[in-house]
């Protein structure tokens, strides 16, 4: 598996674990009522399972297994592709954690805006290396 397919399907199970555990303490204080501020988590909860988990699993899967290419590089230009592992993070990060602790509402929108800008890129790797299967009839 290439390096940044590993890195990206690292990242996508730490966000995994931590979000699974913000839900779970979200449920749990949901029933037994620990502290209202724990429903502070709900966006870093949905943040880091939604985009950090599977967005970030579904590139890394992608970065792995498109179709490589027969002469150069086997992967093309991995320079977006890193980018985008970048971007989602950083994304994830104020997006989430950003909403969370109630910064000013340009944080999380410039999270947003890393997530999309970070979704471009990868496409613009990724977009080279889909082609048909078979080609010519």
């Amino acid at each position: 598996m290439p390096r940044l397919s590993c890195w990206f399907v690292r990242a996508a199970l730490a966000y995994l674990a931590l979000g699974f555990t913000f839900g779970g303490l979200l449920l749990f204080n949901k029933g037994v009522g620990l502290h209202p501020a724990l429903w502070r988590l709900l966006p870093v909860h949905v943040e880091f399972v939604l985009l950090g988990w599977t967005v970030q699993l579904a590139m890394g899967v992608a970065f792995w297994i498109l179709p490589r290419f027969p002469q150069g590089p086997e992967r093309g230009n991995e320079s977006p592709a890193w980018m985008a592992f970048g971007l989602l993070n950083a994304g994830v990060w104020l997006a989430g954690v950003g909403a969370a602790l109630g910064t000013p509402e340009w944080v999380p929108l410039l999270g947003r805006a890393a997530e999309g800008v970070a979704a471009v890129a990868f496409a613009v790797h990724a977009w080279p290396r889909v082609r048909p299967l078979f080609v010519g009839g």
